[in-house]
């Protein structure tokens, strides 16, 4: 007599979530949720590769932020497990990412909600106050790196940060879209949507809430991407010259 094999709770999780998400693609594309899921993923990270590699969009990230977002782990635990697993010096760079959001929200608390949907401080640089034009919102703009970032987007629910801070400066300096309009389209995608690190973050890129603006050349991205998008682009890059040169042709009035 033959045995029936039941699936176990995480194939059944699987599958009902790809039921119900035909669309998702990708082994990437279906997160697991849940405490245990969260805890076996903080169990994988190694902090002194993390510190190393955060920076590129292949590099050994946490993918932990969706789990702080719903509350399935603390930052203090993922702290104390980095402090327990590496040493100090090792684990800093973990940890301050886990400090910025951490003064994300409490900067939320101090100043209130209107702190997200308006600027906190004048912009050091001049914007722009269009919308989000459609071609950015479907990923066709034709720059394959911003297309597949809205693919990612779109598909998982999930960008790598580096990924995130190219696409809103792209958004708010190169199109001149407004950086809260922007802003709240992102979030209403993301699988960790944070409404403070998300909002507040966008003004860091927009120079609201930052000393100066966040912007970055072709030679940035090509480094942290391993020239991944460049290489297939049929587009003329907006962003191929020095830092000298784009600031003058995005910020000149």
């Amino acid at each position: 007599m033959q045995r029936l094999t039941l699936p176990s709770e995480r194939e059944q999780r699987l599958r009902y979530i790809r039921e119900q998400f035909p669309e998702a693609e990708g082994p990437d594309a279906v997160t697991v949720g849940g405490r245990a899921a969260a805890e076996q993923a903080m169990q994988a990270i190694d902090p002194a590769i993390y510190g190393r590699t955060r920076n590129h969009v292949h590099g050994k990230v946490t993918r932990l932020s969706m789990y702080l977002r719903h509350g399935c782990l603390t930052l203090e635990q993922v702290r104390r497990y980095a402090l327990s697993v590496a040493k100090p010096s090792q684990a800093y760079k973990l940890i301050f990412e886990l400090a910025w959001r951490d003064f994300w929200r409490r900067l939320w608390y101090q100043l209130g909600e209107s702190a997200l949907h308006h600027a906190i401080e004048s912009a050091k640089v001049p914007l722009g106050t269009h919308g989000l034009p459609q071609n950015i919102q479907q990923g066709q703009t034709g720059l394959a790196c911003m297309d597949a970032f809205v693919a990612e987007l779109k598909a998982t629910g999930y960008v790598h940060n580096h990924a995130r801070m190219w696409f809103a400066a792209y958004c708010v300096h190169t199109r001149k879209v407004d950086w809260h309009a922007a802003a709240d389209w992102y979030w209403c995608h993301l699988l960790d949507g944070d409404l403070a690190s998300n909002h507040l973050s966008w003004q860091w890129v927009a120079s609201t809430f930052s000393h100066k603006a966040y912007f970055f050349n072709r030679e940035n991205l090509e480094r942290y991407t391993d020239g991944e998008y460049c290489q297939r682009c049929q587009a003329v890059c907006p962003f191929d010259a020095s830092y000298e040169t784009l600031a003058q042709r995005w910020f000149t009035p």
